[in-house]
């Protein structure tokens, strides 16, 4: 309650004087003062920008029309840096309301090379900056004088895309698969570099527990002295959620002799499985296969068996069996007459 008394009274006090202080001859002076000030100001300002002044600027430069099967090796410098002499008011409307300047674009049929090095001088892109600059603005310098790129020009083939890197789903989800648009790319180099090229490997790449189907667009790693057409792909990671599914599935005798055969008990084993909830109803019972050989009975030098499958389908994962072994023995049979 003390507090907020002194507050109150602290602020009337400050509110008085203030208000004592604007209706009184003094303020009606500093305000005459302060007028007078921002006016003087002006002029001197107007005065000081109507001086020549010379300022520095930067202008991006472009390489375009590179042919597909054209490795710049090294590239041209990515700025201009031009020095220009002009009023401060000229100069203030480059560096203040941020005029921008267009880049100098160099089309790579326009210039011819020795070696495939390339020379482009003052002289062959100054029209394009004086034409950005007011006709009063004298360009007094720019750095560098001269623009210059090396290229190689090299044979081409068709590369498959691999991805460079790690994902992995979720729990209860599994990728089905990884697509990339195109899922193969031009790659253009010299004929001695191009034979060691086996494949265009995307950027690193490090997903983890993806729930949901996912689309980027991925660079693809660059190769000193390589080119790849096009530059990135888009990858896509199809994300199924598992769920689990019982079949019946016979076991097969393989490799027996014409007068021997399997009896196994139980005949039919289950097989339990997790598979995407999209490929449900397409995995089957025949899409297993429990074949049991002659040759492995005979060293097994027992009668139980253990089921194996030598191939799981694609997509199918933590497969279980019911029963995990099977009795087993070889029958023979009379030949038939």
């Amino acid at each position: 309650m003390f507090e907020r008394r002194n507050i109150k009274r602290i602020y009337l006090n400050i509110t008085g004087k203030t208000k004592d202080f604007l209706l009184s001859d003094k303020s009606r002076e500093f305000f005459v003062f302060l007028f007078f000030f921002f006016i003087a100001g002006g002029f001197w300002l107007l005065q000081t920008l109507n001086n020549d002044y010379e300022a520095e600027f930067s202008i991006p430069v472009r390489l375009r029309g590179v042919p597909n099967n054209t490795m710049i090796t090294s590239e041209p410098a990515s700025e201009l840096r031009i020095k220009v002499k002009d009023k401060g008011t000229v100069l203030l409307n480059y560096m203040k309301f941020g005029k921008s300047f267009y880049p100098v674009t160099l089309d790579f049929s326009d210039y011819k090379g020795t070696d495939n090095h390339v020379r482009v001088y003052a002289s062959q892109f100054e029209k394009k900056i004086l034409s950005q600059l007011n006709v009063s603005t004298r360009l007094l310098s720019m750095k560098p004088d001269t623009l210059e790129y090396i290229y190689a020009t090299g044979m081409s083939k068709l590369v498959p895309v691999k991805l460079s890197g790690t994902v992995s789903a979720g729990r209860q989800y599994y990728l089905s698969d990884t697509v990339f648009k195109p899922d193969s790319v031009l790659a253009y180099a010299p004929e001695g570099v191009l034979d060691t090229i086996t494949a265009a490997y995307t950027q690193q790449v490090k997903l983890e527990n993806i729930s949901d189907t996912l689309r980027q667009q991925v660079s693809l790693l660059t190769l000193r002295g390589v080119k790849f057409v096009p530059a990135s792909i888009e990858m896509m990671l199809p994300v199924d959620i598992y769920t689990e599914k019982t079949v019946e599935v016979p076991l097969h005798g393989v490799n027996f002799p014409a007068d021997k055969v399997l009896r196994a008990f139980p005949s039919k084993v289950q097989v339990t499985f997790q598979v995407g909830l999209s490929r449900f109803r397409q995995i089957t019972a025949d899409d297993f296969h429990i074949n049991v050989s002659y040759e492995e009975l005979l060293r097994l030098g027992s009668d139980k068996y253990t089921v194996k499958l030598k191939n799981v389908p694609e997509g199918v994962n933590q497969v279980r069996f019911n029963p995990e072994q099977v009795d087993f023995l070889i029958e023979q049979i009379s030949p038939s007459l």
